[in-house]
């Protein structure tokens, strides 16, 4: 086959024997609307028509033949859709775009008033050629005016006299365009390329797709269909069956699936390429100069009765739970992140302390979970190829230097007992007391109330005395650290507020009745350490 300008679509591989048995992953016809010219690269206009390119004769006084296949200049033609696929009513799309050059390979914005399209480097009346007498394809942008004509034709700004860009395809989301492009920073003759589409209108910088997407040989006519999968032709990869196959990848957040054959009816031993689909009905066309056709390249309609994609998915369940208590954390921020380290998934553990989301199989994948006054903890695995099994990862958090208890925001150290009817500070307690005033001499604006808890043996109002002189033992120590007396205070609790069922009457042991024997150190002010 001999395409239709340039570098771009001169393809010179010699192709591969058709041996192998025609499978039934898709039902195809030729569409009537072929003839003996080069007809191809399909458009979907709408629900109901499409766009292609067609070589159209002009009454010309000037020879009006491309030399590269002696037919005339591609025009843009569009058509209304049957049931059948079949295409009636056909007629040139639009006399603002086509000129007296080639016009071919078009995209538009779901609301139809915005059009990218191929052109040969024509623009204002001027043929312009590169540096060696090549007239290469661009990229022009055009929006639709008043009784629907196209205006304000532009140049993408990538573009260059001395490579070519081509073969545009938008985003589901229409913020990034595909295209088709030798420009420098090719991995082959020709790459797909993306480039961001902003909001007010202006481009990012090209961004070449890869060694997973991009050969040595040629890629062309990329199509994003609203699945995120991208399908293309190459010339470049060992399973082909002949000059160009097309091929399908998923656009996944971590980058590119492995791209899969269409199968040996769509392709053949010959170029296949231009593949439209639509996502919600499972057809659409492609191009081709297969035997059998009735011309040059001809469109073909299919139906999809096998989808190229069995989607391998599992589950990634995650539970949290406190490192020294062992409970269950809810409200836990989860990230999982890919192999780029990139954010793909972030919520939090519901009050089971658990999160669960959907992952791809055969990905790594790192899980962190994370919460306020505990140490963050990362986990990484590997999803096999079995669909549908579910990962379940356990994340332990261990308490930092606050802990929020009974809803209240205390300094995270460990427990500071007092002996039995004693108040004095004990060897172990000194150096939990030294944290205290470490801590508070790292955040200078801390307020600290001491808080001291008894057990219930004893009168209560004993206790109450009991725990004042333990609060006030604690405040006076910190305060002869260094710590100003206005930033610490002290308070007794008595037995008020017991930590287990050991009140008055209870029979308990001396270790139990220890445990309410406490002093704890609540933040006044926790503003001060979000």
């Amino acid at each position: 086959m001999k395409r239709v300008v340039s570098i771009l679509f001169v393809l010179s591989i010699s192709f591969l024997s058709f041996s192998q048995e025609i499978d039934d992953r898709y039902t195809i016809k030729n569409l009537s609307v072929n003839n003996n010219y080069s007809n191809f690269g399909t458009s979907l206009f709408g629900d109901n028509q499409m766009i292609f390119a067609m070589p159209a004769k002009r009454k010309f006084i000037i020879n009006n033949t491309w030399q590269g296949n002696g037919q005339p200049f591609l025009d843009l033609y569009v058509g209304d859709i049957q049931e059948s696929g079949e295409l009636i009513n056909v007629e040139k799309f639009s006399s603002d775009l086509n000129t007296r050059f080639h016009e071919a390979d078009v995209t538009f914005t779901k609301d139809k008033k915005t059009v990218y399209f191929t052109r040969s480097n024509f623009f204002n009346g001027k043929y312009k050629k590169d540096t060696l007498g090549v007239n290469n394809l661009k990229l022009f942008k055009a929006h639709v005016g008043v009784n629907n004509e196209w205006t304000n034709i532009i140049e993408l700004p990538f573009n260059d006299d001395n490579y070519s860009c081509g073969h545009p395809s938008l985003s589901e989301d229409q913020k990034i365009l595909y295209f088709v492009s030798d420009m420098p920073g090719s991995i082959g003759k020709t790459d797909i390329f993306k480039v961001e589409v902003n909001s007010d209108g202006s481009y990012g910088s090209p961004e070449n797709l890869g060694p997973v997407i991009n050969t040595i040989e040629k890629e062309m006519f990329p199509y994003i269909d609203g699945n995120d999968e991208l399908y293309y032709s190459t010339s470049g990869r060992e399973e082909g069956l002949g000059m160009m196959d097309v091929y399908v990848t998923k656009l996944l957040p971590e980058g590119p699936s492995e791209p899969i054959h269409l199968g040996d009816n769509i392709n053949s031993n010959k170029d296949d390429f231009a593949f439209i689909i639509s996502k919600d009905k499972r057809e659409g066309y492609f191009s081709s100069n297969r035997n059998g056709g009735k011309g040059d390249d001809d469109i073909y309609y299919f139906k999809e009765n096998i989808a190229p994609f069995v989607p391998c998915n599992q589950t990634l369940k995650v539970i949290v739970k406190n490192g020294k208590t062992n409970e269950i954390i809810p409200n836990a921020t989860i990230k999982i992140y890919n192999e780029a380290s990139e954010i793909v998934e972030e919520g939090v553990t519901n009050a089971e302390g658990w999160f669960s989301n959907e992952v791809v199989c055969e990905k790594s994948y790192a899980i962190e979970a994370s919460k306020r006054f505990l140490v963050p903890s990362t986990k990484s695995i590997k999803t096999t190829n079995e669909n549908g099994f579910e990962n379940e990862v356990e994340l332990v958090l261990i308490p930092d230097e606050f802990i929020v208890v009974r809803e209240k925001t205390m300094i995270n150290i460990n427990t500071i007992y007092f002996d039995y009817d004693k108040f004095n500070i004990r060897e172990d307690a000194a150096k939990e007391l030294d944290k205290v005033v470490v801590i508070m001499q790292k955040y200078p604006e801390l307020i600290v109330e001491s808080g001291s808890h008894t057990d219930s043996r004893g009168p209560d109002r004993y206790n109450e005395i009991l725990s004042d002189k333990r609060a006030n033992s604690t405040v006076d120590y910190i305060i002869s650290r260094g710590i100003s007396p206005d930033r610490i205070s002290g308070k007794g609790y008595g037995e008020t507020e017991l930590t287990n069922k050991c009140s008055n009457g209870v029979r308990c042991s001396s270790q139990e009745h220890q445990l309410n024997r406490r002093t704890e150190f609540v933040i006044v002010n926790p503003e001060v350490i979000n």
